[in-house]
């Protein structure tokens, strides 16, 4: 098996073998589900969810400007939180399969957020950016980094939901006497 970064290079080569025989292994389809918590003194919003390895809970409160206790992350934490990851584990692939070996990976995630939409006070955007910077250390040639760098700017999941316009379906259930 081997690894370079913290990346399986094998399984990452059977996946892309599996797919590039039968694409439709690509796709593979992602359910969070959560509830918003009623009772009084807890946290807002919770989410457990399932993956691979088992299962995790994510709690989650606004901060008090918005309601909250403050007491957990926010839904920016989060959706900052999977940018951050996904962006730095697409680089670390990447890196991995041009043979770069990382000496340190660190990423910083950023943005001006403006609640004044959310409060119906303007109709501003609620960012007009988010700035995303990745700490590199390797022997690796710059051009070689700047390459993998290009290659996680085209390839990661979150990048692209961000740069391209996904279709959202909203739907509304309404329950009586639940």
């Amino acid at each position: 098996m081997a690894r370079i970064n913290n990346i399986n290079i094998d399984k990452i080569k059977n996946f892309g073998e599996q797919i590039g025989s039968d694409p439709s292994k690509a796709r593979k389809t992602q359910v969070i589900e959560g509830e918003w918590l009623l009772k009084e003194g807890g946290v807002q919003f919770q989410s457990t969810v399932n993956f691979e390895g088992g299962q995790a809970t994510f709690e989650v409160d606004n901060p008090t400007f918005m309601g909250g206790s403050g007491s957990k992350p926010g839904p920016m934490h989060y959706c900052f939180t999977g940018l951050a990851s996904c962006y730095a584990g697409t680089f670390a692939t990447m890196a991995a399969m041009l043979g770069i070996e990382l000496k340190k990976l660190a990423v910083r995630v950023e943005a001006d957020v403006n609640f004044s939409r959310v409060f119906g006070i303007s109709d501003q955007p609620i960012m007009e950016e988010v700035r995303v910077i990745l700490n590199v250390a390797s022997d690796a040639p710059d051009e070689k980094i700047k390459e993998a760098e290009e290659l996680a700017l085209q390839r990661c999941p979150v990048v692209f939901t961000l740069r391209n316009p996904v279709k959202l379906v909203p739907s509304l259930e309404i329950q009586r006497n639940p």
